[in-house]
C-alpha cells in the first residue's frame, strides 16, 4: 500500500502537468495562447503588488526597529508561558501574521537552537504550518485589486490564525509533551 501511495505521489504532477494541457487541446482550447494570456495577467498582477509588498516590509521593519515588537514580546510571555507557550515561541507567534520571510526566520532560529526534535522546535514547526501570514496576505491582495473594505475579511482571518495557534498549541501539548 505503501508503495502504491509513493508512486502515485511521484506521478501526480507530471500527470496533471500533461493531462491539463491535452484535456484543454482535446476541447479546442488554444492552450499555448490561453497559458500565454494567464502568464500576461500575473505578471500585471505582480507589478500591482509591489507598491503594497513594499509598504508592509517598511512597516514591519520600522515596528521591529523602535522596540515595539521587543515590547509586545516582553509583555506577553509570561500570560502566554501560563497556557503552555514557551517563551521563545512567542516572536513566532507575533511576527508569524505579519511577514512569512521573518517568520521562517524565527523558526529557523529555533529549530537550530533548540532543536527539530524538541517541544519548542515541534511547536515552532506546527504554527508555522497551521497559520498563514494574515495582515501580508490582505494588504497585498485587497490592496492590488483595490478593495478599501477590509474590516470583516480581517476579523475572521485573525479569527482563523487565533485558532491556528491555539490548535497547534494543544495538539503539540498533545502529540509531543
Amino acid at each position: 500500500m505503501i508503495a502504491f501511495i509513493e508512486t502515485i505521489s511521484e506521478w501526480a504532477i507530471p500527470f496533471l502537468i500533461g493531462f491539463i494541457p491535452l484535456y484543454g487541446w482535446i476541447k479546442g482550447v488554444k492552450v499555448y495562447e490561453v497559458f500565454v494570456e494567464g502568464a500576461e495577467e500575473g505578471f500585471r498582477m505582480a507589478v500591482r503588488m509591489i507598491p503594497f509588498l513594499v509598504g508592509i516590509l517598511v512597516a514591519l521593519n520600522i515596528f521591529e526597529s523602535s522596540g515595539a515588537l521587543d515590547a509586545v514580546i516582553h509583555f506577553l510571555s509570561k500570560p502566554l508561558n501560563y497556557l503552555g507557550v514557551p517563551a521563545p515561541v512567542v516572536p513566532l507567534l507575533l511576527v508569524r501574521p505579519l511577514s512569512g520571510g521573518a517568520a521562517l526566520g524565527i523558526t529557523t532560529g529555533l529549530l537550530h537552537h533548540y532543536g527539530p526534535d524538541s517541544f519548542v522546535g515541534r511547536l515552532a514547526s506546527t504554527v508555522q504550518g497551521s497559520t498563514d501570514t494574515t495582515f501580508y496576505v490582505i494588504t497585498l491582495y485587497f490592496g492590488s485589486v483595490a478593495i478599501k473594505k477590509i474590516r470583516y475579511a480581517l476579523i475572521v482571518a485573525l479569527i482563523g490564525d487565533a485558532a491556528g495557534f491555539i490548535a497547534a498549541v494543544f495538539i503539540s501539548h498533545q502529540l509531543f509533551h
